[in-house]
């Protein structure tokens, strides 16, 4: 009688697991890798359009001289004005780009550096206030996951992948 009892608690247990197992939500992955790339991008892009438009952002009030400033000062490269050009439209048009999945890889690859470089500045302090390097710690390994991965099923990269080639 035990054994009989144990045989249907196990039956049971097998047919809930079946019934609610979360493996069926795998053939979401590829929206579910869509809506990660584009929040990348949303998130990325609101750090580069202040640069852009020079309007304050959060305790910045003036986000391109503060790149500027943690380029030359904190980071020591020369070019200093140059290279915060080059992240105001990483972090606008590459955004925007990355978000569509286009230039994936590439985009994603420019980010991987750009927050590894911020990590490196901010660093080595790790606590959730006082700017700690979580947030980009975050970004890199979300960045290097989208390049490994490129753009997707629902990207531009894929669509252009698809077409055949004019002959």
């Amino acid at each position: 009688m035990a054994q009989h009892g144990k045989i249907t608690i196990v039956r049971h247990l097998r047919a809930f697991h079946i019934h609610f197992s979360l493996s069926g939500l795998a053939r979401f992955q590829p929206l579910a890798y869509a809506v990660l790339r584009v929040a990348y991008g949303v998130v990325i892009f609101t750090h580069g359009l202040p640069k852009a438009l020079g309007t304050s952002h959060g305790s910045m009030a003036d986000p391109m001289a503060g790149s500027t400033r943690l380029i030359a000062e904190v980071m020591g490269l020369p070019f200093a004005p140059q290279l915060a050009v080059l992240v105001m439209l990483l972090e606008t048009l590459g955004a925007i780009c990355l978000a569509a999945g286009f230039m994936t890889r590439l985009l994603a690859l420019a980010f991987v550096v750009e927050v590894i470089g911020i990590a490196y500045a901010l660093g080595p302090v790790w606590p959730w206030i006082d700017r700690g390097i979580e947030y980009p710690v975050m970004l890199a390994f979300t960045a290097i996951y989208m390049l490994a991965t490129g753009g997707g099923r629902y990207s531009a990269d894929h669509m252009l992948e698809s077409k055949p080639a004019d002959a």
